[in-house]
């Protein structure tokens, strides 16, 4: 019997040799199990005796008479055969489509690819009517034959519809293999990996496992968005969708395990100065050890030594104080840290206590307004105001921040009433008068707005707040020149404060630097420099990510975003600051993987702005 690997060359080896083959056509004709015929004779053949040769026995005509039905009976078997199936070049691909895959194996690379292209066909017939499994099948015939991305894909898709993601994974893994910008087969993976990472929450192994699968579902869903040039509003979506998993699913884990922590002293002192100062509680010496150590934290909290003050007010808490007022203005301020700490909950907690023991202190009605509005409550926070405005009804502060509720919601015109109350209270207060102008600015008034700060700038030259808010105002405008000029102002003014200097005029005028001149290099310098006086400046560390993403520099970039998770106050910004690691991630691992298209990736997105 002849080897079917060589059946090819023995097929033209009779040709060539036809002769000499005859008597040899019974036995290298092979039929397979299904009736397939390499080789076979188009006649039956009878034998005859050479010439010169003796054909004479003792029993001569009976031998020859055997021989005789022994070559018919072989020509009958053969011609028999012959009718059970095609021979190869009559087969067609619907009945070679019919064969075990070890069958197919066996198949010339010429059919091979021809009866791959039927079973597709087959595969993609079945999955049209939902018959995953069968369709299935075919695929995988289809693959026995040939490599193919498409099969590959076409398979995990039916391994999609069958709930069966694991496989839908490894068909998408081997269909890139062999075509790694097959956009069909990237999306297949990413939606399988995202079913996969729905517990990205989670703490240990389990949550790492589940993040690692939404990361590869991120990358291949921003890959696709990529390579096509994002005109595929689906893979945006997908992204932006995968992206808030991510993100949440992290803040909430790293939540659940960190530790409080104060924010940056540019923050805490922003907040602080919004309202206008309290003298502290009369301590004497001979006092009790809790309000000995009240009056310390008191004394570091005038010193803008926060930290060791908060310490001190969780100590004095601890210790006892020998008063109802003393007890509620060190709740007062503990929950103070706590609602600039991003600790709400924890705040409003204080805050309750201490207006229990002292009903009638309209600061703490303010600030337990503010954190109804960082919990989303406006009535309540309303509800507030209204209370601390029935206890006294002259306190400029209630305004003020009763304003700036108003301005947050884009309440404008309300938040202007507010602030103008404030300051017909308390003219000495520079924050009510910016604001004022801010929010008139926000409502189109711009002349008015501009007048508004000449006037201020004249009252308050020695602040550099009226600077720098002004030159907010400037930059907004694309007044660059006017914007840096009091932004030079303002930064000149606070670094001759000795202690509590204010950033944000660095990092403002760095922006301007950047917007108006592209000097990325002068706007680094100013946020590093921003950095060495508060390292935990959040803005100055979001400001470099930034402009690091602007030059390409995605590693650095990626580096500022942990960095800006690491000290996110609320929930809300360590999702923010995570999005954008994890973003930045993604287009790094997309360079990496497709450098060709990577290279023109910054194009594209220029094009799109």
């Amino acid at each position: 019997m002849a080897s079917n690997a060589t059946a090819n060359r023995v097929a033209r080896w009779v040709q060539d040799n036809r002769f000499a083959a005859v008597a040899l056509a019974a036995t290298v004709t092979v039929a397979s199990a299904a009736g397939l015929y390499f080789l076979t004779s188009s006649a039956s053949v009878t034998g005859t005796s050479a010439p010169g040769s003796s054909t004479a026995s003792s029993s001569g005509k009976s031998s020859s008479s055997a021989a005789k039905k022994k070559r018919a009976k072989k020509a009958k078997k053969s011609s028999k055969a012959s009718t059970e199936g095609p021979i190869l070049d009559d087969a067609g691909d619907e009945h070679l489509a019919r064969l075990s895959e070890a069958e197919l194996a066996r198949l010339p690379q010429e059919r091979k690819e021809s009866v791959a292209q039927y079973l597709k066909g087959l595969g993609n017939k079945a999955y049209s009517d939902k018959k995953h499994e069968e369709a299935i099948q075919h695929y995988t015939k289809a693959l026995s034959l040939m490599p193919s991305a498409v099969f590959y894909s076409n398979r995990a898709a039916c391994y999609a519809n069958l709930g069966q993601p694991d496989k839908v994974i490894s068909d998408c893994n081997e269909a890139l293999k062999l075509e790694p910008t097959y956009i069909k087969a990237l999306n297949r993976r990413a939606v399988a990996t995202e079913q996969l990472g729905e517990k990205s929450a989670a703490n240990g192994a389990e949550g790492d496992r589940a993040r690692e699968r939404l990361e590869q579902s991120l990358s291949d869903f921003t890959a696709v968005a990529i390579l096509g040039q994002f005109r595929d509003v689906n893979a945006t979506a997908s992204v932006e969708r995968v992206l808030r998993k991510l993100a949440s699913g992290k803040a909430k884990m790293i939540l659940s395990k960190r530790e409080p922590r104060l924010p940056s002293p540019t923050f805490v002192k922003a907040y602080l100065d919004a309202f206008r100062p309290k003298p502290a509680p009369s301590i004497g010496d001979d006092a009790p050890q809790g309000d000995q150590t009240l009056k310390r934290a008191f004394e570091a909290l005038e010193a803008q030594d926060y930290a060791h003050s908060l310490s001190l007010f969780q100590e004095a808490l601890q210790q006892g104080l020998s008063t109802k007022e003393l007890e509620a203005a060190a709740l007062n301020m503990h929950g103070t840290y706590m609602f600039v700490m991003g600790e709400a909950k924890r705040a409003l907690e204080d805050l309750d206590r201490s207006i229990e023991l002292c009903p009638e202190n309209v600061q703490t009605w303010v600030k337990k307004a503010s954190v109804h509005v960082e919990l989303g409550d406006k009535d309540a926070a309303m509800a507030d105001f209204d209370r601390a405005v029935a206890l006294n009804a002259d306190d400029a502060d209630i305004y003020y921040h009763r304003g700036q509720v108003h301005f947050i919601l884009g309440e404008f015109e309300a938040a202007m009433s507010d602030y103008s109350k404030s300051t017909s209270l308390d003219d000495t207060f520079i924050f009510s008068q910016v604001q004022h102008a801010v929010a008139s600015y926000k409502l189109g008034n711009i002349a008015r707005s501009t007048a508004e700060f000449c006037r201020i700038l004249k009252k308050f030259s020695d602040s550099s707040e009226s600077y720098n808010y002004f030159g907010e105002l400037m930059l907004d405008q694309q007044r660059h020149e006017d914007a840096v000029a009091n932004f030079d102002k303002s930064i000149a003014l606070e670094q001759a404060k000795p202690k509590g200097k204010n950033v944000l005029p660095m990092i403002n005028k760095a922006l301007v630097l950047f917007q108006w001149k592209q000097d990325l290099t002068g706007a680094e310098q100013l946020c590093r420099d921003a950095l060495r006086i508060d390292p935990d400046c959040d803005v100055a560390i979001a400001t470099l990510a930034q402009l690091s993403l602007q030059q390409s520099k995605i590693p650095e970039a990626i580096e500022y975003f942990r960095k800006s998770a690491d000290i996110a106050r609320t929930e809300p910004e360590l999702v923010n600051a995570i999005t954008y690691e994890y973003a930045s991630r993604a287009q790094l691992q997309f360079i990496r993987d497709y450098p060709e298209q990577g290279a023109a990736l910054s194009q594209i997105a220029s094009s799109l702005m």
